[in-house]
């Protein structure tokens, strides 16, 4: 067996073997660019520009919802789709337990109060139980991440939604192009957001934010929330009248041109990378003591991130050497060329804003009647454990020119795991903190820089 590269071993992955840029850009995206230069048209409240609304169009065509409103980036999709909903001040709304703090930020962004469900350790996503268990009669809305790609189980949780009158808001950031039996994500909640960020597998040149909906009042309510509450019509004088509260969360043109030109070949792009990753997974598949990302029958995964998780009893170690495995088993694939990394080191609720409150000077848990609900980690064990055993791979198979690269990766993988009881001394004889236990050093460690 060749030595492992972390032990001096040669590497798995040569230097020579990069990640491809992403997005990538072509003749065409700079073409689409110029275009906009071109014509002086920058901002959807320019007359006459066409971009912004070509893109709104074309986006609802695809996802098969009646409207699309586009904005500047993905929170500010998800604020102004909750925004729309019209909810009041210190209205309830359920958010996952994992996954990017956005998701739980935005409901504070309408003074809502975030309440966490736990997840399902399978697909990574919101547990239907835990989203019924966390109602109560302030709810007002559920945000339905499908983390890293994967649908989550849109029936069961509309099911739920349906029986208390709550609304269903899609958080698909991750999962463009992703279908729950036979169904384009961003059109099975009752309003619904995507992002553009530079890292999504539909990018823009920076950031962008769409939202999804086949509701006319919620639309005509996120059109004006993306403008100062105006209404701004297609033709004609600008009037500044505000009919409602709204912030000012208008796309560029320039950045809604270039989406234009990646959903040109968005379907391609989608199809190679699906079968890239399928072809790294088949090669993991046969690893003792490493899980795989699942898919259910009755969806799609989209595959913008791919977390894998280690099982300690493969490895012939006892249950609460999972971290300490992982960790080996991290450092071992950094060390063979392999980028892998911890999605979130804590559940949100872990994260400062909510164990302390810090919204608008401590609202809207202070609001008159809102609740205060658990912000506890340890009621959350289905997503301790996965942040606790497993990592990820992250951008590095988006292009889809990366397949050489995962094969080399595959490579890696299997080095490493002929190297199994050499990982188990190695989790052994570890000292080790959780994940979260590391991010609140690392965030006193950034506070105190930061502030001398």
């Amino acid at each position: 067996m060749d030595k492992l590269a972390m032990l001096g071993g040669t590497r798995a992955v040569p230097r020579t073997h990069k990640i491809k840029a992403w997005p990538a850009v072509t003749p065409e995206d700079e073409e689409a660019v110029r275009r906009v230069m071109a014509g002086g048209r920058f901002t959807s409240a320019s007359a006459g520009e066409e971009e912004v609304s070509s893109l709104e169009r074309e986006w609802a065509l695809r996802v098969g919802t009646r409207h699309c409103v586009a904005v500047s980036n993905g929170t500010a999709a998800l604020s102004l789709a909750l925004a729309a909903l019209d909810m009041e001040p210190g209205a309830e709304v359920i958010v996952p337990a994992l996954s990017f703090i956005a998701s739980a930020v935005a409901p504070l962004h309408v003074m809502a109060v975030p309440v966490f469900a736990d997840i399902d350790p399978l697909t990574y996503n919101m547990s239907p139980r835990a989203v019924e268990a966390a109602i109560t009669p302030r709810t007002r809305a559920i945000v339905v991440v499908h983390l890293h790609g994967l649908p989550a189980d849109m029936d069961e949780i509309n099911a739920i939604a349906a029986r208390h009158g709550i609304a269903v808001v899609e958080d698909a950031a991750q999962a463009h192009g992703a279908q729950y039996r036979g169904r384009q994500v961003g059109s099975i909640g009752t309003i619904n957001s995507f992002s553009l960020n530079v890292s999504k597998n539909l990018a823009t040149c920076g950031e962008g934010g769409l939202i999804n909906t086949d509701d006319d009042a919620l639309h005509r309510r996120a059109l004006m929330a993306r403008q100062f509450g105006e209404l701004i019509p297609a033709t004609g004088e600008r009037s500044y009248v505000a009919h409602m509260l709204g912030w000012n969360q208008k796309p560029g043109a320039i950045q809604a041109a270039f989406t234009r030109s990646q959903l040109a070949r968005f379907d391609l792009d989608d199809k190679t990378r699906d079968k890239n990753v399928r072809a790294l997974l088949g090669r993991l598949a046969p690893l003792d003591g490493l899980i795989t990302p699942a898919v259910p029958d009755d969806r799609t995964h989209a595959w913008h991130i791919l977390r894998f998780r280690v099982d300690p009893a493969a490895f012939g170690l006892p249950d609460h050497l999972a971290g300490p495995l992982r960790g080996a088993v991290m450092r071992a694939l950094r060390a063979e060329g392999v980028p892998v990394s911890p999605y979130q080191l804590m559940p949100l609720p872990g994260q400062k804003v909510f164990r302390e409150r810090l919204g608008f000077g401590g609202y809207p848990w202070a609001l008159p009647g809102a609740r205060t609900p658990s912000y506890a980690v340890e009621d959350f064990p289905h997503t301790l454990r996965v942040i606790e055993d497993s990592f990820t791979l992250q951008k590095a198979h988006l292009h889809p020119g990366a397949g050489p690269l995962l094969e080399r990766y595959a490579d890696a993988f299997t080095k490493v795991w002929q190297h199994r009881d050499t990982l188990a001394g190695h989790a052994e004889g570890a000292s080790y903190q959780t994940p979260w236990e590391r991010a609140d050093e690392i965030a006193a460690a950034e506070w105190a820089a930061a502030t001398g």
